[in-house]
């Protein structure tokens, strides 16, 4: 064996093989980016129809249109004969002949394209969904492991619009003038769920595999379980929020904090049976709701002060502005309560939901996969 000089380098004079680099995400393929920026769309266009069918309810719109055609349904009335089937339809059940009673043509058609348009918008979501979905797989550039959870959205989304029917079907059968509230809110409930699914997607999507690696080894378990809770809570009170929006109740006593002069509202368990109460009494589906609010709010502060102990800048940003969210909710729904729930704070107090509800599922996502900092930025 040759002897070496003092200073020469191992390997001189030897060819180097380039380290590869990248190797997790190199396997992965897929065009994360692409897919992002749809679901990125879907996104919106989802909080856009949160928004339409708000004002659809918020404007007793949701009823005016009788039948559930998909397909057929996408043409609304053309023609004079067309507007004339259509309000005939309408002028058969409860909620024309109890509440709309003598209501013009041109009122009618005022609340046939609210409903019509939160139908179509839809069709939209459900189009561009399929339209993507199906480039995205032609093409082979979903990654490993993710063409399933693109079909879960799918099928949500259809499964959006059996319940939307199912919903608008319970004003129609003769027993109520509205539709059941908690249709509405499974409908809702339903509607935040897979904006949270698309939310969460783009939180994936949007860091590498192998950061996604790294990050669950460094996780914050406690962050995390804090993060959890918030989420439950507020997806609870989203369904109370429904409840109040199905029957009106925001509309009745208001004012605040108390309700009546006493902190629970007159004849709280009034209608029977008992349990219809918590459905139908306006006085304490208000009051639910507000102590949800109570209770998220309590629980923001504390997660708030888990996260101040966090050496991690991100996570205690997020927990921050998760707890602003919430107050801001908080003092918009108080506000919505005292003006008697008109329909611009009404949909401010909707949509502030849905940035909340995306903020608290931000922090969660960052508890669990934590983006890595140096020691000077603690």
């Amino acid at each position: 064996m040759a002897n070496r000089k003092l200073f020469e380098e191992v390997g001189e004079g030897q060819s180097r093989k380039a380290v590869a680099t990248g190797v997790i995400d190199a396997k992965q393929g897929g065009a994360r980016g692409a897919i992002r920026a749809w679901l990125i769309a879907l996104f919106a266009l989802v909080t856009l129809m949160i928004a339409v069918g708000g004002l659809t309810r918020l404007t007793d719109s949701g009823l005016s249109i009788t039948e559930w055609a998909p397909v057929t349904g996408t043409i609304p009335p053309l023609s004079a004969e067309d507007w004339d089937a259509a309000f005939t339809a309408y002028k058969a059940i409860p909620e024309y002949q109890l509440q709309n009673a003598g209501m013009s043509l041109e009122e009618f058609k005022t609340i046939y394209w609210w409903e019509w348009g939160h139908r179509f918008l839809g069709r939209v979501v459900g189009l561009v969904w399929a339209l993507g979905f199906a480039v995205f797989y032609a093409t082979r550039k979903i990654p490993p492991g993710w063409t399933g959870r693109l079909l879960l959205l799918g099928a949500l989304g259809g499964l959006q619009g059996a319940i939307g029917w199912w919903m608008v079907s319970s004003g129609l059968t003769g027993e109520r003038v509205d539709v059941a509230s908690y249709r509405l809110a499974t409908h809702l409930g339903l509607a935040f769920a897979i904006l949270g699914l698309i939310a969460w997607y783009v939180m994936r999507l949007s860091r590498s595999s192998a950061d996604l690696l790294q990050a669950r080894r460094i996780r914050d378990a406690r962050l995390s379980t804090w993060g959890t809770i918030l989420a439950v809570m507020a997806f609870v009170q989203i369904l109370l929020g429904a409840l109040v929006a199905g029957i009106d109740a925001g509309r009745t006593w208001a004012e605040w904090p108390l309700m009546g002069g006493s902190l629970l509202p007159p004849d709280p368990f009034m209608l029977d049976p008992l349990w219809s109460n918590f459905f139908e009494n306006p006085g304490l589906v208000q009051w639910i709701h507000r102590m949800g609010g109570y209770i998220l709010l309590g629980l923001g502060i504390a997660a708030f002060l888990a996260a101040r102990r966090s050496g991690n800048t991100s996570l205690r940003g997020a927990f921050t502005v998760v707890l602003g969210a919430i107050v801001l909710q908080a003092v918009i729904g108080i506000m919505t309560v005292l003006y008697v729930a008109p329909w611009h704070l009404a949909l401010l107090h909707q949509l502030t939901a849905v940035a909340l509800w995306t903020l608290i599922l931000r922090a969660g996502f960052l508890a669990r996969m934590p983006r890595p900092q140096s020691v000077r930025d603690r």
